[in-house]
């Protein structure tokens, strides 16, 4: 299992990174239209737009640090179980929120073809669709640690353990 672990956290966290980085692309880049276009349906669809931004960078800059941490040293207090769970919890919480904003503000999917309300309605579906894309990920993230997790705390190691036996 922890020749599995030591692959699959740089992958997951990479994909995570990834999608994020994409994610931040986009909401920048609706910020910035919004900014010099002054276009933005009202100040709900900026105010969404810049949480997903906010949101996109604390991932990249935080799974930044848990990839390195767990690189450099996979004993230390950072690439424990619980701070992992901390982090990924608090993540997971701010994509759902992200997530269920920007798609309460299109109403589901835009048909772009057929709607005349946003001005970027492509943008706006991609910064959805990765949304939800990034929270799946982060959830799986999610349950992968919990029970890793339980099973650390059954041999006695407890939450505050490593991810992998050194």
């Amino acid at each position: 299992m922890d020749s599995i672990i030591r692959i699959g956290h740089p992958i997951a966290f990479g994909t995570l990174i990834l999608f994020s980085v994409i994610e931040m692309s986009i909401s920048a880049w609706l910020t910035a239209m919004f900014a010099s276009k002054h276009n933005a349906l009202n100040s709900n669809e900026k105010a969404r737009v810049h949480y997903t931004l906010f949101t996109s960078i604390w991932t990249i800059l935080f799974s930044a640090v848990y990839l390195v941490a767990f690189m450099l040293k996979s004993d230390n207090l950072l690439a424990s179980i619980a701070s992992h769970a901390a982090f990924l919890f608090l993540t997971w919480i701010l994509w759902i929120a992200a997530a269920a904003a920007v798609t309460q503000l299109i109403g589901g999917v835009l048909h772009c073809s057929t709607q005349t309300v946003f001005v970027y309605c492509e943008k706006l579906n991609a910064l959805e669709g990765f949304a939800w894309l990034i929270f799946v990920v982060v959830t799986l993230l999610l349950i992968f640690v919990l029970v890793r997790g339980i099973m650390s705390a059954r041999r006695g190691d407890g939450y505050a353990g490593a991810l992998v036996d050194i």
